[in-house]
């Protein structure tokens, strides 16, 4: 067994060297070796589309080489449209559509069909949209699309299962406050969006107790309609194989009773100052600094982006993680976060989790970083890192035939152009360090920040002995009470 593998390394030793002879001459040192430049081109969007005789439309990606198929089916319309005494209704969706059974068939017979077929299925709701996807071997793929639209137009959600995943909703609920990070992601939205913004409309025990099953199936079969959908199909199926199959399935269904409303969009102006949650029985502050940010498109947008990726948003090449982290050794991690959504706006801003004693020090360095970035020119070295990761990682986003018509079926459900996607290496590259300057100058606005606090205000607001940093140093204190859990409901001490 031992002279075997001798002799099979001996082999692959010999056809290495046969190789590189063919190539040409073995360089002497690793350094030496040269590699012909990678070049990917964005696919064609147009070419990969067609529609259903309905005019619903498919992106169909071709890949041959397992036999797989993938049907994503995408949506309009999300949480949004949930009735304020209906919170929860959204959630109940996405927990219960898949588990509940479809058609005539009971919860545990569907999972005993798909699971013979070895086919995955899944189906939720987000905000502003939804989606359900289907992947199977290409031979059993006309049996699991019969499965497929049942789950799509018939959804039992069989009355245990639906109450298993109410159950499991309500024991997250209670508990909210156990982790410092949900009460930072709830206050956050309400200070930023405002407590009647949709967003911030969030479940309670009374509201999830109203959400019926039918509320969940009409809910369903308001948004699965012809007219506000877009297909992603991708695998071992041909184009005319793909159109005669959806034409006879998800090309049948019918189109909207009327047009889903506008996503509204926030109108609330934050008031400037330090927000503050007490919860004594942690060590750490949960800090969290910003403003409404910004909508994709946005003119400032590239060098908004590269920008924040040299403030917090690069990771461990990120000026905040060095500050605050390599440098101080106040925190794990030193973010700042800045979203281009395409159908509201984002928020910008620095977050981290520091000791309570120097959570206001931290604060401090992280406005100084802003400030640099408003007045000073980033480095070459900073602005290169940053383009190149940018550039270099970008074909990741497409690197699978799913993943691309995945991709434009989202671009074309929110609106968003194609061309995105075939700029956005040019439009990289072209950012200079001035035009950061310039967009971090004219677009982040330090005088409208907020600051979110959430810890033992006590230890946090009397700071560090060794720092004359103080919470109010950022503006005037509002304290902001702990939630109940199941009400959202102020808590009195």
């Amino acid at each position: 067994m031992k002279m075997r593998k001798i002799l099979i390394a001996a082999c692959v030793l010999c056809a290495m060297c046969a190789v590189f002879a063919v190539a040409g001459d073995i360089v002497d040192r690793p350094e030496e070796l040269k590699f012909e430049d990678l070049t990917f081109e964005v696919p064609s969007a147009d070419d990969l589309r067609f529609e259903l005789s309905n005019g619903m439309p498919v992106y169909l990606s071709e890949d041959h080489q397992l036999p797989l198929v993938n049907i994503a089916v995408n949506f309009r319309g999300g949480r949004y449209l949930v009735p304020a005494d209906k919170a929860g209704l959204a959630e109940m969706v996405s927990e219960g559509w898949r588990s509940g059974g479809a058609g005539d068939l009971s919860a545990q017979e569907l999972d005993e069909k798909l699971d013979f077929l070895a086919a995955n299925v899944s189906a939720r709701i987000s905000d502003v949209r939804g989606s359900a996807s289907l992947n199977v071997m290409s031979k059993d793929l006309n049996e699991a699309m019969g499965l497929f639209m049942d789950l799509l137009i018939r959804p039992a959600f069989q009355d245990d299962r639906f109450a298993k995943a109410k159950d499991d909703l309500l024991q997250a609920m209670k508990r909210r406050n156990d982790d410092t990070r949900g009460i930072e992601n709830r206050e956050w939205d309400r200070l930023i969006y405002g407590d009647d913004y949709w967003m911030n409309q969030l479940a309670t025990k009374a509201t999830l107790d109203t959400v019926t099953r039918d509320d969940a199936r009409q809910f369903i079969s308001r948004l699965i309609r012809s007219d506000n959908m877009v297909l992603a199909v991708s695998g071992d199926i041909s184009r005319d194989d793909a159109k005669a199959l959806l034409d006879a399935t998800i090309g049948t269904l019918p189109k909207l009773d009327a047009a889903l409303p506008a996503i509204p969009q926030p109108t609330q102006v934050p008031e400037p100052g330090v927000y503050v949650v007490n919860k004594p029985d942690v060590n750490q502050g949960r800090v969290r600094m910003g403003h409404l940010g910004y909508r994709l498109g946005t003119p400032n947008q590239f060098p908004l982006t590269i920008g924040n990726d040299i403030l917090g948003g690069g990771g461990f090449t990120a000026r905040m993680m060095k500050r605050i982290r390599s440098d101080e050794g106040l925190a794990y991690g030193a973010y700042s976060v800045m979203s281009f959504p395409v159908t509201m706006p984002g928020t910008f801003g620095p977050l981290y989790q520091s000791k309570s004693s120097t959570c206001a020090f931290a604060a401090e360095i992280a406005m100084e970083l802003i400030d640099q970035m408003q007045t000073e020119p980033v480095t070459d070295e900073e602005l290169m890192t940053s383009k190149n990761s940018m550039v270099e990682t970008f074909p990741r986003r497409f690197e699978s035939a799913a993943r691309v018509v995945r991709i434009f079926a989202q671009d074309e459900i929110l609106g968003r152009s194609h061309d995105y996607w075939t700029n956005y290496r040019d439009t990289v590259r072209k950012v200079t360090a001035e035009d950061i300057q310039k967009a971090f100058a004219e677009d982040v606005r330090p005088d409208d920040m907020i600051m979110l606090v959430v810890g033992n205000i006590e230890e946090i607001m009397a700071g560090h002995p060794d720092h004359d940093a103080r919470l109010t140093d950022f503006g005037p204190i509002h304290e902001v009470p702990l939630r109940d859990p199941l009400t959202l409901e102020p808590l009195t001490e």
